[in-house]
Formats: C-alpha cells, sequence, structure tokens
C-alpha cells in the first residue's frame, strides 16, 4: 500500500505521468479525479468529477451493483492492490483492459484515493475480429484473465476443453503476448502419431537413423527453439513416447533419432487436451509424472454452451471471416436459434454451419429457414451414415472391413475422442486401436 502526503504536498499529474500505462486517480466515491496523457491518448479526454463506471461501462451504478466485480471495492476491503479483466468503452469499441486498483492513504492510515492502471488485452477481441479469440460472457472473461496472468511467465500451460472450443487460438494468445512473442510458436499435433514418428518429428533425425533417413532432419525442437512448443491432444501420445518427452521437460536436452550427441532445448511448453488425463493415469495410459509436469497452470476452456450469449458475436467474427465482402447478416431470430443448440463441435461445429448457411442463402440475410435446412442436411447426412452399404456403395464389404468402417465412422461422430469411441463401441482403447490398425 502507498502512502501519500496531504494534497498540497502531492502532485497528481506527475504522479500518474510517471506510469508506463494508462491511469485515473479516483476518490472513494468513485469519482475521476486525474487522469494521465495515456488515458487522453488511449481512451480520450474525461471530465474531472464523473463516475469511472460511467465513462468505462455506460453504466449508472457502480459495477458490482451492476453484476461485475468493483476492484474499487475489492481494494477498499483488502486494502492491498486488485485486479481485475474488464470491457470498456474505448474510441474503438469496446475492449478487454486488465485494470490493477492500487490504495493510496495518508500518514494516517485513512484510505485517501485510487490509482486504477489499465492495461489493454491485446489477445481477445470484444468486437469482430477473425484473427483473435472473441467474446463478452463471464465465462470467456474467466478464461482470458488466466490466459493474461500465466502469459508473461515461463509456466507451463495446460488447456483443457471440448474438441473444438479454441485450444490452439488460447495457445497463440499465450504465446503473442509472452516474452517469446518475437520467436515461433511451433504445433505438434500428437493424434495418430505413432511412438517411432513422433519421436523423429519432435526431436529431429541423423543420416542412416532407420530406412529412408536418407539425409539429417532438424526436429521440430529445434523449430520452436527461443518460442513456444504447442502439444495439442497431448492424450494421444504414445506411452513409450512419455518417458521421452517426461526426460526432455526435466533435462530441457535431447538427443535426435539415431544421434548420441546431445542438444539443449529452448522453449516455452503449451499443451492441450480434450481427454480425461486423470482417468488416463488410473488406467495406466498416461504418466502421472508427466501429468504433473505440464500441469503447472491450467486452464479451462469453456464449450460454447456455456457461452451462449457470445453466439452472436462469434458468428458475426466467423461469416466476415468467410466471406470479408459478402456481407452475410443473421437475422435475431436466426441469433435465438443458434443459442438453443448445444453445440457439441463447439465452435469449430458453428463454424461449419454458416459456411453451409453461406451456400444455402439466396441473399446476404441467413434467417431461420436457411439454419433449418442446414439442420436437416445433418439429420440426412448421419441417415445416409447409418444405412447398410448394399445398394449403395456396392458390395457389402468383409467382416474385417466393415468394422473398421464402422470404428472410423464411430470415431468421426465422437469429434475425435477415442476413449467415447471405444466406450460406444464396447472394447477397451487399445482394441480400437488394433483393430482401426489392423
Amino acid at each position: 500500500m502507498q502512502h501519500i502526503a496531504t494534497d498540497a504536498d502531492l502532485d497528481f499529474s506527475s504522479l500518474l505521468d510517471s506510469l508506463d500505462y494508462p491511469a485515473i486517480l479516483l476518490s472513494p466515491e468513485y469519482r475521476i479525479l486525474a487522469s494521465n496523457k495515456r488515458y487522453v491518448d488511449s481512451f480520450g479526454d474525461v471530465p474531472q468529477g464523473d463516475y469511472c463506471y460511467r465513462v468505462s461501462h455506460g453504466y449508472d451504478r457502480p459495477c458490482d451493483q451492476a453484476g461485475e466485480s468493483c476492484p474499487l471495492q475489492a481494494c477498499t476491503r483488502s486494502g492491498q492492490r486488485e485486479r481485475v479483466l474488464h470491457i470498456h468503452n474505448t474510441p474503438r469499441g469496446r475492449e478487454h483492459i486488465d485494470v490493477e486498483m492500487l490504495p493510496l492513504t495518508d500518514r494516517h492510515g485513512k484510505l485517501r484515493y485510487f490509482i486504477e492502471v489499465l492495461k489493454p488485452v491485446k489477445s481477445a477481441s470484444a468486437e469482430i475480429s477473425s484473427s483473435q479469440m472473441v467474446g463478452r460472457s463471464a465465462a470467456f472473461n474467466t478464461m482470458l484473465e488466466l490466459i493474461n496472468l500465466v502469459a508473461p511467465h515461463e509456466t507451463s500451460v495446460l488447456l483443457l476443453g471440448e474438441s473444438g472450443a479454441g485450444k490452439e487460438l488460447a495457445a497463440q494468445a499465450i504465446h503473442g503476448t509472452s516474452r517469446r512473442a518475437d520467436s515461433a510458436m511451433v504445433t505438434v499435433e500428437c493424434a495418430g502419431l505413432t511412438e517411432t514418428l513422433f519421436e523423429s518429428e519432435l526431436f529431429g533425425h541423423v543420416k542412416g537413423a532407420f530406412t529412408g533417413a536418407v539425409s539429417n532432419k532438424p526436429g521440430l525442437l529445434e523449430s520452436a527453439r527461443g518460442g513456444t512448443l504447442f502439444l495439442d491432444e497431448i492424450g494421444d501420445v504414445p506411452l513409450g513416447m512419455q518417458v521421452k518427452l517426461l526426460r526432455l521437460l526435466e533435462t530441457g536436452s535431447y538427443r535426435a533419432v539415431g544421434s548420441t550427441q546431445p542438444k539443449l532445448a529452448d522453449f516455452r511448453l503449451v499443451s492441450a487436451t480434450n481427454k480425461d488425463l486423470p482417468g488416463m493415469i488410473a488406467r495406466g495410459e498416461f504418466r502421472e509424472d508427466l501429468y504433473y509436469r505440464i500441469n503447472a497452470f491450467p486452464i479451462h476452456l469453456p464449450p460454447l454452451r456455456e457461452r451462449r450469449e457470445d453466439i452472436a458475436l462469434l458468428s458475426r467474427s466467423i461469416l466476415k471471416k468467410l466471406s470479408p465482402n459478402g456481407g452475410y447478416r443473421l437475422t435475431d431470430s436466426a441469433v435465438k436459434r443458434l443459442q438453443q443448440r448445444e453445440f457439441p463441435g463447439n465452435i469449430r461445429e458453428l463454424r461449419n454451419l454458416l459456411e453451409r448457411a453461406t451456400i444455402f442463402a439466396h441473399s446476404s440475410i441467413i434467417d431461420v429457414p436457411v439454419l433449418e435446412r442446414c439442420f436437416s442436411q445433418e439429420v440426412d447426412t448421419a441417415t445416409h451414415r447409418s444405412m447398410p452399404s448394399e445398394g449403395r456403395d456396392g458390395p457389402w464389404l468383409d467382416l474385417k472391413n466393415q468394422e473398421r468402417y464402422y470404428l472410423k465412422k464411430l470415431l468421426e461422430h465422437c469429434k475425435g475422442d477415442k476413449d467415447r469411441a471405444a466406450e460406444i463401441a464396447g472394447i477397451s482403447l487399445r482394441s480400437l486401436y488394433r483393430r482401426l490398425e489392423g
């Protein structure tokens, strides 16, 4: 807590202008008493004496009375600096702002003023965007706050969420606001890689290491040097490879396949999964020690059904990306219809649905009838897939190929979730792998 002398002794303008970010001075009654030049440049001039909640949010009452957290109230209660992520009105539209509130007391310990420091969050947008994460909902803001907190650190992050929830965009947001942003973020798609292929892709190999290794090949760890390594669907890393991955994380060194020469790695690790890793540990399918290595800072990505209020903004952003000059627009009733959906495929499913809608729409307007046609096509496709192959795809397949066909279609239905597919098929995960490869 910072102590102040008397009003006469304190130059508020000099105090605020010494800060590296936009800042304002507040009274305990929420009134803005002063602002620095960075604030004026970023948010515009504000009449002294106006209320912070009215200027920042357009509210007629303090944030905590309008359903949001209020950093000034939190600061008053704790007597310590407080931090919260808010959405503020700005000349550029609504923006995510990382708000830090600092209490100032006099020499007798009486709380006299607050300094509010406002740091714009560049990793997400509260308006239409075709390149950033988009959202305004409470669930989205909770996730974004965690991303904003951990991004400047070197801590390993584990992104947890259903398929299609935006884990790669979240990884890009962490990388883009980290100290490693000027270097590459390298993505490793763990699903479907055998142990040998995974090791060769990650560590690289030397000439002659195996049949077909006709030259030295650097691995993805080399490409990620100084940057971020994103292991997407880490739950699919082969069990035998998990030992080598753990050794890499513990020692910071590795060897290319076929080489005896150790190399030092330099990367920040971000992992993602839609799997139940503790359940996999209990079944002996994932190493517990590796789990605790990658799970230093877990972040849950909410499914789309938990952030329905974001669907309108997400849809506008997706349509803008699908057709930058097309000007497609959803009617209000179409938005409400989308908000009634469960979206098991999350944002990826929403994108596919809207892309289909742009094809069916006779104009730039996407209304409920267009959406219903998109929905009915899904039903027709599901019915088509359930039909026997005789008379549609030609002669009957033999039993082994028919089984493999069934399992592949089941895996598609489960959005790649092999645990769920194995459960529905009534077989073990190991049997699922064996029958798909057989």
